[in-house]
């Protein structure tokens, strides 16, 4: 399902739910459906032997405790490191070192965690999981298992790494191909050639052309692409003026516009719950946050 029936409106978890879990894990993941989603986005790249695991950065230092595992390595980027390798890290325990700086400290994203949503959201069972050093960096085929499980579709996004990006389209639509999930997947990249080469190799498989900004003639070149749907980077300017400006203004009828012509649009990240009303106003089809809770609120108060 890419479009929920009742709201017209998808939530989809960044990295799961990454404000209460460790991001791209199975853990985030699997929370997710506390929230109600229906869809969450990760992201993908390959190990050094060609397995394809879900990591959203070229390297591993931030989090992960690579550094204490494989001192003195010439390098510390995902595809340097083979499978088994990368299953001996510890995938959680820097979420919970984020959590013990002061707030203005803290990654971005955790900067508006409030302590309420974190008592609602995060039990101390599930504190002490995610300090064990059992949370891993999952593969693919992990994820889509637990997909299959907890019904979630889910939005690969390629991440483009110099030399493999062939290998890595193919290695993931095997996986989607073998695991009979062509109707519960979307692929999308900020490198529009992989989606023009997903397309050449897949008619079924859904893509979306992810941008950090609005393009000139999108109708155009979305059709070239043969995309399905928009991933679009937030309104930079909503702190400033709310969409109340010519370029707030003509952000949200670039979205109406698409939506009209039948292409889906969601947007990426939106953590404010204010910016969520004026993109749920616009017919947006889904908002990826980082903050589920806060897109179920408002997805149910806009309904209302």
């Amino acid at each position: 399902m890419f479009l929920n029936d009742t709201t017209g409106t998808l939530n989809i978890a960044h990295r799961g739910t990454r404000a209460y879990a460790p991001e791209n894990t199975l853990a985030a993941f699997a929370k997710s459906k506390l929230f109600g989603c229906e869809l969450i986005e990760l992201d993908v790249r390959l190990s050094k032997d060609g397995e394809v695991v879900v990591y959203h950065d070229e390297h591993l230092k931030r989090c992960t405790d690579v550094i204490e595992k494989f001192p003195g390595r010439s390098t510390y980027q995902v595809a340097d490191f083979t499978l088994r390798e990368l299953k001996n890290l510890d995938a959680g325990s820097w979420y919970i070192d984020q959590l013990s700086l002061l707030i203005d400290k803290r990654e971005l994203f955790l900067q508006s965690v409030s302590d309420d949503e974190l008592a609602q959201f995060v039990t101390q069972d599930e504190l002490k999981h995610f300090a064990s050093g059992e949370i891993k960096i999952p593969t693919l085929i992990e994820v889509f298992c637990l997909a299959g499980e907890i019904d979630l579709t889910v939005n690969v996004e390629l991440k483009s790494c110099s030399g493999s990006d062939a290998l890595l389209v193919s290695n993931v639509l095997e996986i989607i191909r073998t695991m009979n999930m062509e109707d519960r997947i979307l692929i999308s990249s900020f490198n529009h050639e992989l989606l023009i080469t997903t397309r050449k190799q897949s008619k079924k498989i859904r893509t979306a052309a992810l941008v950090d900004k609005l393009l000139n003639n999108p109708l155009t070149y979305l059709k070239r692409l043969k995309a399905n749907a928009y991933n679009l980077g937030c309104y930079r300017g909503f702190s400033a003026d709310r969409y109340q400006s010519k370029a707030g203004d003509r952000y949200l009828q670039h979205i109406k516009k698409l939506r009209l012509a039948g292409f889906d649009v969601n947007v990426w990240t939106c953590n404010d719950r204010d910016e969520m009303e004026g993109l749920l106003s616009a017919g947006v089809t889904g908002l990826i946050s980082d903050y589920p809770n806060r897109v179920k609120e408002k997805i149910e108060g806009f309904r209302n």
